[in-house]
This record gives structure tokens, sequence and C-alpha cells, in this order.
């Protein structure tokens, strides 16, 4: 299915001016809060008519200005989840889920009632009432109402931004599992690096209404780009990787990728299963040569491919890990005592701790 957003809108005195197109299971809208990604969930939702501009989901055009086509949001086949599950507090899980059929404009139902409460483990919660629900399990619910009312598109704006660490834990494979097995394709806003890494298929990265990037996350969430997004504390490189190994006796995992062996922290997913690693350049340090007597597990040989000076103090220095780019941000006096250069050999050293995991299939 294609994505085309293709918008001028202005909102006060913010003006949105995006153009992309994605084929992605689930398309992450990234930046910063007030980058523009509510605005344009909005837009493709139909809450707002834009000033100019055309939207497209897989071939029916929803809105085109110049036209004079604005498809009204009843019509457009669009699911959306919003930050809080807004459940009828009057009504029980399944009446809940149930509502979302009143919106269904398809005659025969594409998804069953039972498949989403499969897919999103509502079996036991279907009696009772959203008071007695957990923020996870609420959000579970208004996921699966929105997915009975057969949209063509699922839009979830900042789905986990209400809820702690442990209950985005409890969620998260659920929209991995929706995401791999529905056939519905996603529009998610985020501004959580963890969630686009382990989420996204296609990456859109907003800023101040414009967009800076768009593609692979891998070639995002490493890009120049991400520098001013997240701050310099947070650019980094995604990695992709596979589990290689288990090791029971001390709760760790090997995985492997085109940089070399990684020892992570043990995951769940079995051995074979692809993954990804978020790394920050500033968990890098370098040497110039391998270091013995260390706590730190992981140490990737490459060589130097870019210095980058980012203040008077600071510099970024892209590496070459077997022909995979790492981004290692280190004092500009660090970098004159190694006598860094390009093409200069250098080891990469990384702290298991300081490892994103997100697995995909």
């Amino acid at each position: 299915m294609m994505l085309t957003v293709d918008l001028r809108h202005r909102l006060g005195a913010f003006t949105l001016d995006v153009r992309f197109q994605s084929e992605g299971r689930l398309t992450a809208l990234f930046g910063r809060s007030g980058s523009g990604k509510t605005s344009i969930v909005n837009l493709v939702a139909g809450l707002t008519r834009p000033d100019e501009g055309v939207i497209a989901v897989d071939g029916a055009t929803l809105v085109d200005t110049r036209n004079r086509i604005f498809v009204p949001k009843h019509r457009r086949r669009v699911g959306y989840v919003f930050q809080e599950g807004r459940l009828f507090p009057h009504l029980s899980v399944r009446r809940n889920l149930l509502y979302g059929r009143w919106f269904s404009s398809v005659r025969e139902k594409r998804i069953a009632v039972d498949q989403v409460v499969e897919l999103l483990g509502l079996g036991h919660l279907l009696a009772r009432g959203p008071a007695s629900l957990s923020g996870g399990e609420k959000q579970r619910v208004a996921i699966g109402r929105a997915l009975l009312s057969d949209p063509r598109l699922l839009l979830m704006d900042e789905p986990l931004a209400s809820l702690d660490e442990l209950r985005k834990a409890e969620i998260l494979p659920y929209i991995e599992r929706l995401r791999d097995e529905m056939g519905i394709p996603v529009l998610y806003v985020s501004h959580a690096i963890a969630e686009v890494t382990r989420l996204a298929t296609t990456v859109v990265l907003l800023s101040e209404g414009r967009v800076l990037a768009v593609g692979a996350p891998a070639d995002v969430l490493s890009g120049s780009e991400m520098v001013p997004i997240v701050g310099a504390g947070e650019a980094g490189t995604l990695l992709e990787a596979r589990v290689a190994a288990l090791d029971a006796t001390f709760g760790l995992s090997t995985l492997q990728t085109q940089a070399g062996k990684l020892i992570v922290p043990r995951v769940a997913a079995g051995i074979g299963s692809t993954m990804r690693v978020f790394i920050r350049a500033s968990d890098v340090m370098l040497s110039q040569s391998r270091p013995d007597g260390i706590s730190a597990l992981n140490v990737l040989a490459g060589r130097i491919v870019d210095l980058a000076e980012e203040s008077r103090t600071v510099v970024d220095a892209t590496l070459d890990c077997g022909g995979q780019r790492l981004l290692a941000r280190i004092t500009r006096k660090s970098a004159i005592a190694l006598k860094l250069a390009p093409d200069t050999p250098i080891f990469a050293i990384i702290k298991s701790v300081a490892l994103e995991q997100g697995e995909r299939r």
C-alpha cells in the first residue's frame, strides 16, 4: 500500500510544508514536540482540512485541494488510536470493541472480533469495565476497537506516551504483531527513539513542519540529520543484527552484525531471530589498540572515515567497521591524543548497557 502526503497548511504562526511517500508496514513520524507530527495525522484522518495539497491511500484520493476533493472523515476508512485509550466508561471491554463495528463501511468484514481478541490478548478482559484496566490494557482495547472498524490505514498518535516503562514493554509486542500479521499499514507518531527503532519499517524525520529525511530506519536514524533533532547525546547508529548464541549461565545473548559480534543482556528472541540495535554515539569509546582487562564486552575493529568538529570541545568520528558505519562522539582533546585522521585504524568500545534492542520480523 502506498501512502502519499503532500501538504501545505498554516496553523497560527506554524507552517506545515511536508511531502513524502511510504509503502512501509509501519511508517513512523519522528521528531521533537511541535515538529508537526500530530498535525499530519489529523490531516490524514480528516479532522483538519489542509490549505493546499494531496493525500492518497492505496490509490484512493482522500484530499486534492486543486480538484476540490475532500473525503469526509467518516468515509475515509481510517482508524485512529489516541494517546489515551478514550474508552466508554459505561461499556464493557467487549462492547467497547464492538463499538468499532459501527464505523465499518465494509459490507463483508475482513477482520473478525475473535481475531482481534487473540491478536491483542484481550480474552480474559472482555467482561471487565475500563476502570479496572491498566493503562496498557486500555490502549490494547483502543487498538482493537480501531481495528474492528476495518480501516485501510491505522493512525497511532503517540499511543505509549501516557504509559510507564513497564506498560510500554507490555504493549510493544502487540503492536509488533499488528504490524506483521494484520496487513493494515500504520502511520505512527513518536518522539521516542527506542519505539521507532523497534517498530518502524519506514521513518519520516520532521523538524519545524518540514521533512528532513525519509527512508529505512537504519539510514534515517543513523544519519547526520538526527543530531539537531535528538541532541548530540542521543545521536547514534542503528544496526541490523541476528541472534547468534545464548548464554544461560551469565544471562547474555550474542548478536551478529555487519560490524561484528555484540554481547548484550539476554533477549527473549531465539537463535536466528533478527533484531535492531541502536548504539548512542556518546556510549562509544575509542582506542588505538584492542584493550585488555576492561569490563566492556564489546570491542569492534574499524577505521576512521570522517571527523567532524561539532564544537570547540567535541568531535564526531565516523568509523567503518566491516562495511558498517558507526558514530562515536568524543572530546576534541581525545581526538588529538589518539592522532585521529581518515584511514586511522581504531577500536570502538561499547558498553552492553548502552544497547537498545527491538525485535523485528
